[in-house]
């Protein structure tokens, strides 16, 4: 759904909006600070020409697939796209949980849910993978990826954030049912 209206959003909309994108950068935040930990241990340990070579194939990797592709073409215009929506449309439960609201977990298509949900279990499933089996220095390498790909997801939803709430016309589907 394209949003063009040219009505001035409620107060409580703008608190919705602005508490959905920051409740979904907090999230980007704190995963950012808790892998970057784990990134910089892998430093402690004795690297080699191989672990370099390969850090730099992986952060390369993951800031296209996970940071461009991942964040800035889908995730992050989409998030913004339902931020805008709330701040047109604030109701009780939306505002409250605007940070799920945001990320696609109610109020939205049939779809929309169920590709936010398996998102989800796929990057846990992920990151369980990654922590039981995989050993440093190799862990910090591949968090080192991941906390490139997640700062420049961070850095793009704020991007189409400020777009999404500033521009008279924001062409990105929000997926809401409506």
């Amino acid at each position: 759904m394209i949003d063009r209206s040219d009505k001035r959003p409620p107060l409580l909309g703008w608190f919705a909006a602005l508490w959905g994108l920051g409740g979904a950068s907090a999230l980007l935040g704190a995963a950012i600070v808790r892998v970057g930990k784990i990134a910089l241990e892998a430093l402690s340990f004795e690297l080699g020409a191989t672990h370099w070579i390969a850090t730099a194939a992986w952060v390369g990797f993951m800031a296209w697939s996970e940071g461009y592709r991942g964040f800035y073409l889908a995730y992050s215009p989409r998030v913004a796209a339902r931020a805008r929506y709330l701040r047109a449309h604030p109701k009780g439960l939306h505002v409250l949980f605007a940070p799920i609201f945001c990320l696609g977990f109610m109020h939205a298509t049939r779809a929309r849910k169920i590709r936010s949900t398996v998102l989800v279990l796929g990057i846990l499933a992920i990151v369980l993978v990654v922590r039981f089996g995989v050993p440093q220095p190799w862990r910090g390498i591949v968090d080192a990826g991941v906390v490139v790909g997640l700062t420049l997801g961070l850095l793009s939803l704020w991007f189409f954030g400020y777009q999404a709430l500033s521009q008279d016309v924001y062409d990105y589907p929000n997926d809401t049912p409506d």
